[in-house]
């Protein structure tokens, strides 16, 4: 009897196999993973480059506003001889008295009566500038040193002292005599600027009565 060997057929391990489709599921995983990641990236790149140019226009908002100040503190130079700056005129935006209550210096409804420089224009960067004086008294349309009925005017002052009227004299003990005084002013520039942003500043200014 004749044997006749039997054929022999290598067979593939059904290990491997498994494995490719696991392999697939994980590089979809670890793909999404990445664009995720990717777009993560570009969303905090784009924030920081609004922030930033916020941050700048802000700054430039707040150099601007130093051209508000300048112009108050000329207008009040200008009238500070007479009674002019004793009265209150809303239209070129000046109280002769401070504020009872302080108010929300960003909110718009506190700007009514002001001045805005350029009638209000933008200028070439886009920003609009206003200002308010405030006399640092206590008592609207009165002098500093007067008084409404028994109530008496105070008002913010300096007394610079000046040793010229007893000979200019330094030595100790010499007497020293009060100058003129000069009342504190306080002004209160708003500048809006793109993208809505809002600064405001406020600086005191010292005038001779």
């Amino acid at each position: 009897m004749t044997h006749v060997p039997a054929l022999f057929i290598p067979r593939e391990p059904a290990g491997p196999r498994r494995e490719r489709g696991l392999v697939l599921f994980i590089a979809l995983i670890v793909l999404v993973a990445m664009s995720l990641a990717g777009v993560a990236l570009m969303r905090s790149v784009d924030t920081g480059t609004v922030v930033a140019g916020n941050m700048a226009f802000k700054q430039a908002a707040i150099m601007v506003a130093d051209r508000g100040t300048q112009e108050a503190t000329q207008w009040i130079t200008a009238n500070s001889a007479g009674a002019v700056l004793q009265m209150t005129d809303e239209p070129r935006g000046y109280f002769s008295s401070r504020p009872v209550v302080e108010p929300d210096w960003f909110d718009a409804a506190s700007w009514t009566q002001s001045v805005a420089l350029n009638g209000g224009a933008p200028d070439a960067s886009g920003n609009v500038v206003r200002y308010q004086i405030h006399r640092m008294c206590t008592l609207p349309d009165t002098p500093y040193n007067g008084a409404i009925g028994a109530t008496a005017n105070e008002c913010a002052l300096y007394f610079a002292l000046s040793a010229a009227a007893s000979g200019g004299s330094m030595a100790v003990g010499a007497p020293q005599f009060i100058g003129t005084p000069q009342l504190y002013y306080r002004v209160t520039t708003r500048v809006e600027g793109p993208r809505n942003t809002v600064s405001v500043i406020q600086s005191s200014v010292l005038v001779g009565i």
